[in-house]
């Protein structure tokens, strides 16, 4: 069949403006729905909630109800998933319209709460400039209060790096974020209504969800902290410029060794605050919130910062229980007005809430040893987070991003190597430009344990890649040893490219600027409704790739989406509720090269598909988290067959090896093979990923048999954790004989706590100065 020539390269994002057009591929294959919904419940189409699922994404302190299942007298939007289509941005791509007076979404809170986030979008004003209205707020049928709603962080047209001029094309961004406190705690059970009084400000008003949680009482000052306002003068209401006494405070925390202390109030800050060696704390992010811009030099806004690398870099910060919410309207990408930058080592950022800057965090290296974790990143006008050049065992974890202007996140090694960084227990939402979780380049690279969903242009759920300038194995910094993409969900993920106009995959891989040559590991995960292509490569060559106990269920178009040469394997692969009848696309021919192991189904044809158009998505909704039920049918875990090993097969990891007796030889079924650490260098420690948390009642140790191996103690204990981070005592530590005369195996009981990382940890050993077990057996009876 002829070869389809490949339209021109997407261009690049960071530095090169492109014209872009609203042509998609599937244009005019799906229509937005728009049905009027009175008073009706569960309106919308049913599809899977990116929030709230068990073991992977953020844990998050709120419950979502989305607006189209929810009461409400406005109109229905969507499902859609074109881009530039108001409903293609939603979370499920579907939201409520309210453009009358007295139209109202009503949700009933199924726990206690004190707060409420909503997401919603306002149509722009002529000017570009955005306008501002209030929703009313009511409870139980009473008004309690007006929360202002605006357009102005949102409606960008044009090309990257986009403009606010409406006379242009591409109108984009359309959503943004309000919250309130209610004031008193409302029992699960209460009504609240976001409802429209007026529509003389705006009109309409589109309602995409709400969060509701309980709030924590403010954090009060620590002992010894120096306090911003009584001891440095200020400003707690916002009305005066707070910045150099807030750095005043910095200073002399870091010369006094001292915690600086934000309390309760919003601060103006219009300009950065830069830090070193010291922690500053805030009463929590719902009550401490520095934001403002300079009035004149709009390339200074709020933001806290360790100096650049250049200037000796910072180290020893932590910043935490505050909020840094700006003012920035606009995408300048050489304006340093992101909330947290700059170079900071051995430091920490915990429980911020980062909203309305241009990057949630964009940190330049070289810096090693930093962790951003348990915060949300909303509403930026480009990145969540970048781990720019040269950033080291740096890690984002336990986060929420949701409406990103750019990649959700990121790490781009730009000239200089970015190595053993992981992002983890992430959930990440509505990129609407570019990848939910992207590394470009970069070596050892973790990404696992995420949630991704709703991509909606120029982008994919997950993507590896050596693209953008920067990035090549000549500077170290091209994507090289392994890649580690093991236990993520995507949903919704991957979308049309207005460039190349045709699809990209949820996972994807790129060679552009040179082929991707590494081991890349994408195993235990699920690739749900994807918008197009499951599985992609394009650009150079991709060579490397790795596939295992990978469930795909539903996609757009097909399961492989093959567009230039390349290796991969597959194992336990399947894939269910495709879009195309033949599974995969590919014009390379013999230029991509498939190993097939065991357990694959739905994926595979041979001979592939090589069309001379792209073929019109066709989207589910469909695809659940887990067991992969219908919609209208909760997913349920089966019990375990308490007789079946549930360690065999499964991920492993070890504290160290020695020659080539690695720890994935301790799952492998076989007694005859076996782990052995490094030697003289107790403790030693193997750990299986069981997949999801289960009951464990008994773990099974053996050696290599009788034959082989003559008697021995080890001294051990059994740890377990549900997310790889706490880990608890299963079992304490003590001797155990393995001896030939019970065939060189040992179990040993536990309480049956639920356990998903099950952990062997030996500091002794009387047959040999290393840790040894030829298997870890784990049962629930």
């Amino acid at each position: 069949m002829p070869v389809t020539p490949l339209p021109p390269r997407r261009p690049l994002r960071r530095g090169l403006s492109a014209s872009l057009s609203l042509i998609v591929a599937a244009a005019g294959a799906l229509v937005a729905v728009a049905v009027s919904a009175p008073d009706a419940f569960a309106a919308g189409v049913p599809a899977p909630s990116p929030v709230g699922i068990s073991g992977r994404g953020a844990t998050v302190p709120f419950t979502e109800q989305e607006a189209e299942y929810a009461a409400t007298n406005g109109t229905l939007i969507g499902p859609d998933r074109l881009y530039g289509h108001l409903p293609s941005e939603a979370s499920g791509r579907q939201a409520v319209t309210l453009d009358a007076t007295g139209e109202y979404v009503e949700f009933t809170l199924t726990a206690p709460a004190n707060a409420m986030t909503f997401r919603y979008s306002l149509p722009d004003n002529s000017a570009g400039t955005g306008r501002d209205a209030d929703l009313d707020v009511l409870v139980n049928g009473s008004r309690l209060k007006s929360v202002p709603v605006t357009s102005k962080y949102g409606w960008y047209y044009g090309g990257y790096p986009f403009n606010n001029n409406p006379g242009d094309t591409n109108p984009h961004h359309f959503y943004d974020e309000a919250r309130t406190m209610f004031g008193s705690t409302l029992p699960a059970g209460s009504k609240v209504r976001l409802q429209v009084s007026s529509t003389s400000a705006s009109p309409s008003f589109t309602v995409d969800l709400a969060d509701f949680e309980q709030v924590a009482a403010k954090i009060e000052k620590p002992s010894g902290a120096l306090d911003v306002v009584t001891d440095f003068g200020a400003d707690p209401t916002g009305a005066t410029d707070s910045t150099a006494k807030i750095q005043a405070a910095v200073d002399a925390g870091k010369a006094q060794g001292r915690t600086v202390y934000i309390p309760q109030g919003t601060f103006t800050v219009r300009d950065h605050i830069v830090v070193d060696r010291v922690t500053v704390t805030g009463a929590g992010p719902w009550y401490s919130v520095l934001t403002g811009r300079d009035p004149s030099d709009r390339s200074k806004a709020v933001g806290v910062y360790g100096k650049y690398a250049a200037q000796g870099g910072s180290r020893n910060v932590v910043l935490k229980n505050f909020a840094i919410i700006g003012d920035i309207r606009e995408r300048e990408d050489n304006d340093q007005v992101n909330a947290i930058g700059g170079a900071m080592s051995d430091s920490t950022v915990d429980n911020v809430w980062l909203q309305h800057t241009k990057c949630g965090a964009w940190m330049d290296g070289p810096m090693d040893n930093f962790t951003l974790k348990n915060s949300r990143i909303l509403d930026q006008t480009a990145d969540g987070v970048n781990f720019h050049m040269g950033v080291t065992n740096s890690t984002v974890t336990n986060t929420f991003v949701r409406n990103t202007g750019d990649d959700g996140l990121a790490m781009w090694a730009e000239n200089i190597p970015n190595v053993k960084n992981k992002f983890t227990f992430n959930t990440v939402i509505l990129p609407i430009l570019a990848n939910n979780i992207v590394t470009y380049g970069g070596k050892d690279i973790t990404l696992s344990d995420n949630v991704m969903s709703d991509t909606v242009t120029n982008g994919g759920g997950l993507h590896v890649a050596n693209r953008y300038p920067g990035v090549n194995s000549g500077q170290g910094t091209a994507v090289s040893g392994t890649t580690t993409a093991a236990r993520n969900t995507l949903i919704r993920t991957g979308n049309s490219d207005y460039n190349w106009q045709f699809g990209v995959g949820a996972v994807w891989f790129s060679g552009l600027n040179e082929a991707l040559d590494a081991t890349i590991n994408v195993t235990d995960s699920e690739i749900l409704d994807s918008s197009y292509a499951a599985i992609m490569n394009i650009e150079g060559a991709t060579r490397g790739l790795h596939f295992d106990h990978v469930r795909i269920d539903g996609a757009g178009t097909y399961a492989l989406q093959i567009q230039a040469p390349g290796t991969a394997s597959f194992s336990n692969v399947t894939a269910t509720h495709l879009g195309q009848s033949n599974p995969i696309h590919n014009c390379i021919g013999s230029g991509f090269q498939i190993t097939r192991g065991s357990g694959n189904s739905g994926w595979y044809a041979d001979p592939p598909v090589c069309t001379g158009t792209w073929p019109a998505p066709k989207w589910t909704n469909g695809g659940v988290p887990g067991d992969g039920t219908p919609p209208d049918d909760p997913p349920t875990d089966p019990p375990s067959d308490p007789t079946v090993n549930l360690a065999k097969g499964r991920p492993v990891s070890e504290s160290s090896h020695t020659d080539v007796y690695g720890a994935s030889k301790a799952v492998d079924g076989d007694a005859n093979t076996y782990w052995e650490s490094a030697n003289n260098s107790f403790p030693q420690s193997v750990t299986v990923d069981l997949g999801a948390a289960k009951e464990i009642k008994r773990v099974v140790l053996e050696l290599p048999p009788s034959s082989a191996w003559a008697t021995r103690t080890q001294t051990l204990s059994v740890l377990g954790s549900t997310d790889n981070d706490t880990y608890t005592t299963l079992k304490p530590s003590a001797q155990y004989t393995f001896a030939p005369s019970s065939g060189n195996t040992v179990t040993v009981p536990l309480p049956g706590t639920a356990t998903r990382y099950l952990r062997v940890l030996i500091t002794a050993n009387t047959g040999w100065p290393a840790a040894q077990l030829s298997e870890v057996e784990a049962y629930t009876g």
